[in-house]
């Protein structure tokens, strides 16, 4: 019982960082190739007000959103002038930055990384519960955001940013909300990380789970909010239940990606229905 809960934990704070880039990429067609950074904010930040500071897990969950959406306001603003090749680079230069910096703090736990995390005192299960319920939160917002006039929005900034200038949308302010919610979310998500493995590091925070978490954007579909959901919950468990896909993760992912970007740019339900209209 202990094993499928660790799963069904492990999938939901998946499902929510993967959202996360979703609402990111996804809704306003913004590449981030760092957002494992924002992550690793709010896990550290949620880690060191436990450890250090003995503030309850509940408590630092805010702070952790708060200061991993300071740093999405820092990066968004930055990027506001760069679309597309020059985006990615700014936003990859962001996690190399992120992992240098815990590396170089003791503060921080340095190469070691923080542990010691104590067990959440909601329990296993509860805590589990409190995981699902910020996925099905995150999930019910999302689904407002796309059918609402914020989602005509981002979907006229994705498609073209100069026709939604003429428009008159503000498109600067928008791609800024985007990137602070959904770096915030990804902070929410690094809280959750780090009491549910009661430990953070440097590794845990790198390029390849920024590329891992893309991945699973790709191949549930850049905008799909069940496509996102259902790869996120598949592919964050299949190193657990594999250990090829653990070893060569990166390789794993890799592929992925460049088959879906190959065969179905759309995500793993556009392939599905390719499929199954050749055939017939």
């Amino acid at each position: 019982m202990n094993y499928e809960i660790t799963l069904i934990t492990t999938m939901a704070i998946s499902i929510l960082f993967a959202l996360s880039l979703n609402f990111i990429k996804g809704f306003c067609g913004q590449i981030s190739l760092g957002h494992a950074a924002f992550m690793g904010v709010g896990a550290y930040t949620s880690a060191v007000l436990m450890v250090k500071y003995h503030i309850p897990f509940l408590y630092t969950v805010p702070f952790s959103a708060l200061f991993a959406g300071i740093l999405g306001v820092v990066v968004g603003l930055a990027s506001l002038r760069v679309r597309e090749d020059f985006l990615a680079i700014t936003t990859m230069g962001v996690v190399f930055l992120f992992v240098g910096i815990v590396r170089q703090q003791d503060y921080l736990g340095g190469e070691v990384g923080i542990s010691a995390i104590k067990a959440s005192p909601l329990g296993k299960v509860g805590f589990m519960w409190v995981c699902i319920l910020l996925v099905g939160v995150f999930i019910a917002f999302c689904a407002w955001v796309k059918k609402s006039w914020m989602g005509f929005v981002y979907k006229s900034i994705a498609d073209d940013e100069d026709v939604a200038r003429l428009l008159g949308i503000d498109v600067a302010r928008y791609k800024l909300y985007a990137f602070v919610i959904g770096t915030s979310v990804a902070g929410i998500a690094g809280a959750l990380y780090a009491q549910h493995f009661r430990f953070v590091g440097p590794d845990s925070f790198g390029f390849i789970e920024s590329i891992s978490v893309l991945a699973m954007v790709i191949v549930g579909g850049v905008g799909s909010i069940g496509g996102v959901t259902i790869a996120a919950a598949v592919l964050s468990v299949l190193p657990m239940l594999i250990q090829f896909v653990d070893e060569y993760k990166i390789l794993v992912y890799g592929g992925l990606l460049l088959f879906m970007m190959r065969f179905a740019p759309d995500g793993l339900a556009s392939f599905i229905q390719k499929i199954t209209v050749d055939k017939k």
